[in-house]
Order: structure tokens, then C-alpha cells, then sequence
């Protein structure tokens, strides 16, 4: 089982926390109470700073109820940090946007990540046909 040393820069906010057999996203909170207009842009401290483990990343992502408690989108709609952000300093934040006025508290839970193993090294071949059968349009029907 990988291990994930962890620094906490706050004792204000839940540890984190592992619940097994009901989701393998793990919650993260906010470090600090966060004002915004609609239209502002806000890095949101989360309150930690992890090593994890060599040969790994963390994908962050809002929670399901993020936008309908607070309005705020992920600006990045996908945070990656990789395992080579583990300085004392290099505390885990969310880049986000307001839609409308909000106010996240402290120990908020706004969004979630977990850890995966970095893709593994590939090739490209370039080729004149693929030699498979159209799908057409796009999306998982193939119809437009």
C-alpha cells in the first residue's frame, strides 16, 4: 500500500482521511476562509503539502456539491500535481472561479482528489490507414 507523508499547515482543518469501502476520492478542505465577487479568480489554500509516492500523481477535482454550495468552478477543470511537488512550502491549493458572490468557510469541503500511477512511457507510429471501421460523429452513440 503506498504511503503518502503529509504536512499540515493548520491545525484548524479535519486530518485527512481514508473511508474504505465508500469512495477511493479522498476530501480536501479549505485552510482559511475565502471571500469572492462573481467574476474573481481565487487560488484557495487547501492546508496540506504531500510527498507522494515516486512514480505517481495526484488528480484534484471539485466535490459534486461544489458549484451548488459555492458557485465556483475548478479553473483548470482538473488539477495534476506530481510527485515532484513535495516542498515544505509547496502547500496544495484550488484554482478557482466565482460565478456569483460566495463565501467558503474554513474547513469546507470543496474538493477531492486521489492518487495514480504515471502513465507509463509510449511510442507514436504514424500510419496511413488505421485499418478499423468508422464510427462517425463523436461521442460515445457515434451519431451527430
Amino acid at each position: 500500500m503506498p504511503e503518502i507523508r503529509i504536512k499540515y499547515f493548520t491545525e484548524e482543518i479535519d486530518k485527512l482521511e481514508y473511508i474504505d469501502g465508500k469512495s477511493d476520492w479522498i476530501d480536501l478542505r479549505a485552510s482559511e476562509d475565502v471571500e469572492m465577487k462573481a467574476g474573481e479568480f481565487k487560488l484557495i489554500p487547501l492546508g496540506v503539502a504531500m510527498e507522494l509516492p515516486k512514480g505517481y500523481e495526484a488528480h484534484l477535482v471539485p466535490r459534486s456539491s461544489t458549484f451548488k454550495n459555492y458557485g465556483i468552478i475548478q479553473t483548470n477543470s482538473c488539477g495534476i500535481i506530481d510527485c515532484t511537488y513535495c516542498g515544505d512550502e509547496d502547500m496544495w491549493r484550488m484554482p478557482v472561479y466565482a460565478t456569483r458572490d460566495t463565501r467558503i468557510r474554513k474547513n469546507d469541503r470543496i474538493c477531492q482528489f486521489r492518487i495514480m500511477e504515471n502513465q507509463p512511457k509510449v511510442t507514436f507510429s504514424q500510419v496511413e490507414s488505421l485499418g478499423n471501421e468508422n464510427r462517425g460523429g463523436f461521442g460515445s452513440t457515434g451519431k451527430q
